[in-house]
């Protein structure tokens, strides 16, 4: 934070620790994607490019539009987005600020008590948000970042895949993202564990991933399951990739990062929503076509937030790693829901409705691109 800012109010912070019970759909996605990001609230003065032109309009009239991410590599579309100015350009005059987040049920809280409008979000915060307003209150409007999450594990006690049992692997949190993935990974492996404990025949620590680097260098854990950049930064400290999550998809892709919207916001500010969304479809245009640079810029946000940027050792591999991509993945997302039944961790949800797709894919024409799919879980 720069010495002439006052600090910023800190996002709401709540335990990961919520014990699951086996039919309990809201405990499970209430919580986080992942432990990352360091939580804090930011306008879009401090370090980035945004300007207001002096003949810029607003849109629909509307003064702020309040925008909500992690400062993860995982939400790099709205970390570059945001420091290059990019969704400020499609605003015009109608002012974006910007909230940073600890953890998804933090970003679900404000957008509930309207603090913010619209956020990047992984997918089990959203099934939450979505599933506790009973389909009320939000919508997924767009993909952002695929991919960025594996399996690395200390070389010395693991050298493949069937060593995994009788070992101690790190997820960032009880039901989480990661944490269903590596479950259900076991399952087929056909071992079994408890999936509330982490108990039976690989031991599953629940492990804040800002700890994990830690806990694997005092080797109270043999390995973790766990996106980037912590993935990288075990990396760095020994640990080998032994397996990337990417490769247990179909065409190597799954959904890690969405965009969400507030429904009222959708309603009453649908050209601002299409404002952001064409800001997003730009800033992933940018990404591809300028990845160092890209790179670089995300890194400057991250170092922003934290008050330290990536070292090149961790940053360039985690980069490469995840494909930003304005496709939503819904039908990996339907699979990761099912990942949760399976695992014990969650009954059925109804998921129909989660998706609005129309803004993105009216975005998508516009740019000659095709539209996105919403796997039949979309507004009808």
């Amino acid at each position: 934070m720069p010495a002439h800012r006052a600090p910023r109010t800190t996002a709401p912070r709540r335990s990961p620790r919520t014990r699951l019970t086996a039919l309990a759909v809201l405990p499970l996605f209430a919580l986080t994607l992942s432990a990352c990001g360091y939580g804090s609230d930011s306008d879009d003065d401090d370090g980035g490019k945004a300007k207001i032109a002096a003949d810029a309009e607003k849109i629909e009239g509307l003064d702020t539009v309040k925008i909500g991410y992690f400062p993860n590599l995982t939400h790099g579309t709205a970390l570059v987005g945001d420091q290059e100015g990019l969704f400020q350009k499609e605003l015009g005059a109608t002012k974006a600020t910007y909230a940073e987040f600890n953890a998804g049920p933090s970003a679900i809280e404000a957008l509930n008590s309207k603090s913010i409008d619209i956020s990047w979000i992984g997918p089990s915060p959203a099934i939450n948000g979505y599933t506790k307003s009973q389909g009320k209150n939000l919508r997924i409007i767009g993909g952002s970042a695929s991919g960025g999450v594996k399996l690395v594990v200390n070389p010395k006690k693991i050298k493949s895949l069937d060593d995994v049992k009788g070992k101690k692997i790190a997820t960032p949190q009880l039901g989480n993202t990661q944490d269903v993935a590596f479950l259900n990974w076991i399952a087929e492996k056909g071992w079994k564990v408890d999936a509330q404990s982490g108990k039976g025949d690989v031991s599953v620590v629940r492990t804040d991933n800002k700890i994990t680097p830690d806990a694997y260098k005092s080797g109270s854990i043999d390995g973790a399951w766990v996106p980037e950049p912590t993935a990288s930064k075990l990396v760095s400290e020994g640990a080998k990739v032994l397996l990337d999550e990417a490769d247990l998809w179909p065409g190597k892709k799954f959904v890690i990062t969405n965009i969400i919207v507030r429904q009222d916001f959708l309603k009453e500010h649908p050209k601002v929503v299409e404002a952001v969304l064409r800001g997003a479809v730009k800033t992933n245009q940018f990404i591809k076509d300028n990845p160092e640079k890209a790179k670089a810029a995300a890194n400057a946000k991250l170092k922003q937030h934290s008050g330290k940027a990536l070292p090149a050792k961790i940053i360039d591999p985690a980069w490469k790693s995840i494909a930003f991509t304005n496709d939503p993945l819904a039908a990996t997302l339907d699979t990761e829901a099912k990942h949760a039944v399976k695992a014990g961790l969650l009954e059925e949800p109804d998921l129909k409705g989660i998706y609005d797709l129309r803004p993105l894919n009216k975005v998508l024409k516009a740019a000659g691109e095709p539209a996105a799919d919403d796997a039949g879980l979309g507004v009808k």
